[in-house]
């Protein structure tokens, strides 16, 4: 099976991250910061499974791959700013979260686009 090899890697690294982020909010995380983690690994492993997805689509395009990066970037940008709020106490991250929102409801919307164009 062709794949586009950096979108897979890129995909697997998120998702390893959000495994990790998942089991500190589950273990090791008090009860203050647990929902933010648990949140943050939650959209970042969703969206690591969709950039996979988007690497492996048959027939896909620029716009899947574009997706699959989008994907990847926003559950990244957005757990990353959710993990920042609360272990490291910066809520200024709270105006970085949406940024990685828009990137992850562009890509499901690109997906969409391009599923109904092939």
């Amino acid at each position: 099976m062709n794949v586009t090899r950096n979108l897979a890697a890129f995909a697997a690294l998120n998702g390893a991250l959000a495994v990790l982020i998942g089991a500190f909010a589950a273990h090791g995380a008090g009860p203050e910061v647990k929902t933010l983690l648990t949140t943050g690994g939650h959209y970042q492993m969703v969206h690591a499974l969709l950039a996979l997805v988007c690497a492996v689509w048959p027939g896909r395009g620029r716009l899947v791959v574009l997706a699959g990066w989008l994907a990847a970037g926003g559950g990244l940008v957005f757990s990353l700013a959710l993990s920042a709020i609360a272990l490291l106490s910066l809520p200024a991250m709270g105006a970085v979260a949406p940024v990685g929102g828009i990137l992850m409801i562009a890509a499901w919307l690109l997906l969409l686009f391009a599923a109904l164009r092939s």
